[in-house]
């Protein structure tokens, strides 16, 4: 699984020709988690402060995921997305 993102620790993955709806994969100190493309906990779980970093992030950069998810879709290279800082 492409990693696209990594920042305070926590790594921000996108898997090829994953289901829908739209999401990526996050870890954080052992804790595995999906995500909407909004920053929403789809499954798993991560801590209060990882989850509300995860959703500061995604607010910079909704579009890129978007982007991101488009080309997984078509098995292409998935672009890297700026950390949060």
């Amino acid at each position: 699984m492409p990693e696209i993102s990594r920042f305070f620790g926590i790594r921000v993955e996108m898997f090829y020709d994953d289901h829908i709806p739209p999401h990526f994969h996050a870890r954080y100190e052992g804790q595995r988690a999906a995500f909407m493309l909004n920053g929403d906990l789809m499954d798993g779980s991560f801590s209060g402060q990882a989850h509300r970093l995860v959703r500061e992030w995604v607010s910079q950069h909704e579009g890129a995921l978007a982007e991101n998810w488009e080309l997984a879709q078509q098995h292409l290279p998935l672009k890297r997305i700026p950390p949060l800082t």
